[in-house]
């Protein structure tokens, strides 16, 4: 806080003379040296470049198994000196164990990529993440504090189920997958919705309740995005004309996967925040196998993809979510602007349905911002 706010607090008669000079006495005994800190910045990261730089120079002329042994030999004092003084850096800092345990978790990533280099392999990626997510996704639970964690392991569980999918389904594109491998891929891209039931578990119990929130966070981002993603695929037809009963079995099943996941958040956080975080996990989910049934369906397609960001924005308005709310207005105005240009494709060709699609997107603007000034929540409360 600037010592320049605090005066103009003060001369607006918001506090009063003693209390500016608490305030001016406890920014000075607690200011940070950030002129200091950003020239140490900029010379650690000179030296980093540097070393970057050299090894980079010589990759070739260091020998597989040393540049792979100095790699693991890094990885391994990195977890010692987590597990032999957690205690001590978290006194320190506990964003020094953050920054550690990120960094370990990445030399981890890198490591795999490492192997393949030197040896050559040709192992689909799903391997080797899921590898990493098995020895990692422990460490970054038990000691993740923030967003690159929780990042890192909703990020991780997401793209190693996707990449398996696509391995899978180009392996066996020679024939019908099947009704049980169909399922099971259904079943494993849904996986990683169930972090949420597991953070809002965890939130409560925790000493690090701010990480599992944004683990829960992500996982409802993730449900939230499959659904707007499956309106979005049912708008413009992009299932190909699978509307069979095998496509329909499976998006029922990560639908059902986002539900339960849904009901678990409720039951785990019975407070308005939980339930209205559960109801719109659920309702993504109820979302999936109904925007598959609408396929090429243009309007009834977007009608979904309404009642979903309008059911998001109600549930924001219940928890008093300000920017979640906000973010629902301006997603639905966006559709609404897309859907006019869907309609009207060849009136858009001439000069007259440019002007007319160029008041609509003004006047959907001006709407979406009416709206937001006047129903947003004025306060934002935890999600």
């Amino acid at each position: 806080m600037s010592a320049r706010k605090i005066a103009a607090w003060h001369a607006a008669g918001l506090i009063d003379a003693e209390t500016r000079d608490r305030l001016l006495a406890y920014e000075a005994d607690h200011a940070r040296p950030l002129a200091l800190w950003a020239v140490s910045g900029i010379g650690a990261l000179a030296i980093g470049l540097g070393l970057v730089s050299v090894i980079a120079a010589n990759w070739e002329e260091i020998p597989g198994q040393l540049r792979l042994g100095v790699h693991l030999a890094l990885i391994v004092a990195a977890l010692g000196a987590l597990f032999a003084r957690e205690e001590r850096l978290a006194q320190a800092s506990p964003w020094a164990v953050e920054a550690l345990v990120f960094v370990t978790a990445a030399l981890g990533l890198t490591f795999f990529g490492h192997i393949g280099q030197v040896y050559q392999t040709s192992s689909p990626l799903w391997q080797p993440l899921g590898v990493w997510l098995a020895l990692f996704a422990p460490l970054l639970l038990l000691m993740g504090r923030s967003w690159p964690a929780a990042m890192a392991v909703v990020g991780g569980a997401g793209w190693c189920a996707w990449e398996y999918a696509t391995a899978s389904t180009g392996w066996l594109a020679a024939r019908d997958p099947g009704f049980a491998m169909r399922l099971w891929l259904a079943a494993v891209t849904a996986a990683p919705v169930l972090f949420a039931p597991l953070a809002a578990w965890q939130r409560a119990r925790s000493a690090r309740p701010d990480f599992w929130r944004r683990l829960e966070q992500l996982a409802l981002a993730y449900a939230v995005g499959g659904g707007t993603l499956a309106c979005g695929l049912a708008s413009g037809g992009g299932y190909n004309g699978e509307a069979s009963l095998l496509g329909m079995a499976a998006m029922a099943l990560r639908g059902a996967v986002g539900v339960l996941a849904g009901l678990g958040v409720m039951l785990a956080r019975p407070g308005i925040s939980g339930r209205m975080a559960g109801a719109i996990i659920a309702g993504a989910g109820l979302v999936l196998p109904l925007a598959h049934a609408l396929e090429d369906l243009t309007v009834p397609a977007a009608a979904l993809f309404f009642a979903l960001w309008a059911g998001i924005a109600a549930a924001a308005l219940a928890a008093h979510w300000r920017g979640v709310f906000q973010l629902a207005v301006g997603v639905i105005a966006m559709r609404l602007i897309i859907l006019s240009f869907e309609l009207a494709g060849d009136l858009l060709a001439s000069g007259f349905g440019l002007i007319l699609s160029g008041f609509l997107i003004l006047g959907v603007a001006w709407g979406a911002v009416r709206v937001s000034k006047t129903f947003a929540p004025r306060g934002e409360s935890e999600a």
